[in-house]
């Protein structure tokens, strides 16, 4: 099984870089044949996806592709110390979401086929 780890650096809502990530992910993620192993790692300002009650124009678009991602078992981690400079580490995050080390991303990182960013 080929194992894919995705690294989203890009704030939500600020450019379609994150809406690509999660487009992306959730594709794969659904996958019947061949599914690879699916990881995401959110880092800088992607790290706000990660709070829950967030809704655009069209539902609940971006937390619901994260919902998605985890009701199909990828693991979702956000960089502690992003989470940590902005003030979100302590905050109740989406069912699901985690935060996660430098150290956690690295081992991700060695153990990935691939590695796509955003």
């Amino acid at each position: 099984m080929q194992k894919i780890l995705f690294i989203v650096h890009a704030a939500p809502y600020g450019s379609e870089r994150c809406l690509s990530a999660l487009r992306l992910a959730t594709t794969l993620a659904g996958q019947d044949m061949e599914r690879p192993e699916i990881r995401l790692f959110l880092m800088s300002d992607a790290v706000v996806v990660g709070l829950p009650n967030q809704v655009d124009g069209n539902g609940n678009g971006l937390q619901g592709m994260l919902e998605l991602l985890v009701k199909e078992g990828v693991p979702i981690k956000l960089c502690r110390t992003c989470a940590m400079a902005r003030g979100l580490a302590d905050l109740a995050l989406l069912p699901g979401v985690t935060i996660g080390t430098l150290p956690e991303l690295a081992e991700w990182t060695l153990a990935a086929d691939k590695v796509i960013t955003f």
